[in-house]
């Protein structure tokens, strides 16, 4: 397998990542973490709630900062005094220097875009606090907009084979301006992972997920978030083993979110 597919040169970050990265708010712990970082996992989504992995962290911190990407963002952000403390906050807790992913979260519904945001954001960049700037965004034609036209180094968006539409309303934004691209949700909530009514051909499983996004040229890299060991082993090592989709894959897989975006839509209530 070529090493483009695992890994990328990301210049919003100023290194190279192993495009799995790790999201540590679903149920591992620190071993995990430990673990994770020694199979070549360096991307890291950290939050406070995480409270199982912070001390690994921090130690990992310690031993080889310029090893990680480190990637968090204050729960909300509608001020910039605000964030700038958040950040200061931050930077306190997990005993660093600098982050290297500072990001709104939710953009729209938990933060807000407003020149006193940005100028909060601009200014922790420019300080060194934090190397590259991001928000995470569910509203795909603002977020186009925003890659398009803003001072974002990091989109992180949603994008799965239930909903591809980043690739018609983000991705062909991308082309003067190139902020990095963080895809999650890639399991629709595992709801990737069930059989819809009357499909009867294969079920996609969760490498399955990561492989259709990592597939796309313009994810730099998506995010897992596995709820114990066994799952965060079983995503790294069958990532490894099967690679880039075929071009039979990528059809049936395409195929196969259609449908379960049909069935999930008849019982989306719209008042």
């Amino acid at each position: 397998m070529s090493d483009d597919f695992l890994y990328r040169d990301v210049p919003a970050f100023g290194r190279r990542v192993f495009r799995l990265g790790l999201a540590t708010n679903y149920g591992v712990d620190g071993q995990d973490l430990e673990w994770a970082l020694e199979q070549g996992v360096n991307y890291v989504f950290w939050t406070p709630n995480a409270r199982r992995v912070t001390k690994s962290l921090k130690a990992a911190i310690k031993r080889d900062r310029e090893s990680l990407v480190l990637a968090c963002g204050p729960i909300t952000g509608y001020f910039g005094g605000s964030i700038r403390r958040a950040c200061e906050r931050l930077l306190k807790k997990l005993e660093t220097d600098y982050l290297d992913v500072f990001q709104l979260f939710w953009l729209g519904r938990a933060s807000a875009w407003t020149p006193s945001t940005i100028d909060a954001l601009v200014s922790l960049r420019e300080s060194g606090m934090v190397r590259a700037i991001g928000a995470s965004i569910h509203d795909r034609k603002r977020a186009g907009k925003l890659a398009e036209d803003s001072q974002l180094d990091l989109l992180m968006i949603r994008y799965n084979a239930a909903h591809p539409g980043a690739e018609r309303d983000i991705f062909p934004h991308l082309v003067n301006r190139q902020p990095a691209i963080v895809a999650y949700t890639a399991t629709r909530w595992r709801g990737l992972l069930k059989r819809p009514k009357g499909w009867n051909g294969p079920v996609m499983t969760a490498v399955d997920c990561y492989r259709f996004c990592l597939s796309n040229p313009h994810v730099d890299l998506v995010l897992t978030g596995p709820k114990n060991h066994q799952q965060l082993k079983e995503n790294l090592h069958n990532l490894l083993e099967k690679g880039p989709l075929s071009e039979e894959e990528n059809r049936w897989i395409s195929d196969f979110g259609q449908v379960v975006h049909k069935a999930s839509s008849r019982f989306t209530f719209r008042f």
